[in-house]
């Protein structure tokens, strides 16, 4: 009899489990979807469902108390700040889970996780910020091209 018995395992201590759980639920609020296996994905789908409502209050206790367990902020503003407003009147069913089929390896069933409203797409603001600071001179030339450079100009003069 499973009585008091809330959960799984997933062949994972604790600590194991919940560093996977708040992996899954970033990448999922981050990305909209994220696709993983049926017992991973099931075991997520409530703790998502927790976080959004407690997103869709929007009061800095309910940010605060979602900080505590996802330690990201780029994710923790995109539910406050995105999927409460967007959820604000569903009672609950945000997430949904789709199968896809077995995957190859270990014959384990895969699934596509996702939101069931989608927000607007993230920009990702670190590649144009990598961009900036690359001067152009050193993007287009690499360590063996200034010495080819220099002995041209030797031949040319």
């Amino acid at each position: 009899m499973r009585h008091r018995i809330k959960g799984k395992k997933l062949s994972r201590t604790s600590s194991q489990r919940k560093a996977l759980f708040k992996g899954l639920i970033n990448a999922l609020v981050i990305h909209g979807e994220i696709k993983t296996t049926e017992s991973k994905a099931k075991a997520v789908r409530g703790l998502v469902d927790k976080l959004i409502n407690k997103g869709k209050k929007g009061t800095l206790h309910s940010r605060r108390l979602i900080a505590a367990f996802l330690q990201n902020k780029l994710a923790v503003n995109r539910i406050v700040d995105e999927l409460g407003p967007l959820f604000a009147k569903r009672t609950g069913g945000f997430s949904r889970i789709t199968r896809l089929g077995v995957r190859r390896g270990d014959n384990a069933m895969m699934v596509k996780l996702e939101l069931v409203e989608k927000p607007a797409p993230v920009e990702d603001k670190s590649k144009e910020k990598k961009e900036k600071q690359i001067p152009a001179e050193k993007t287009s030339k690499g360590k063996g091209a200034k010495a080819k450079e220099k002995k041209t100009a030797k031949k040319t003069q």
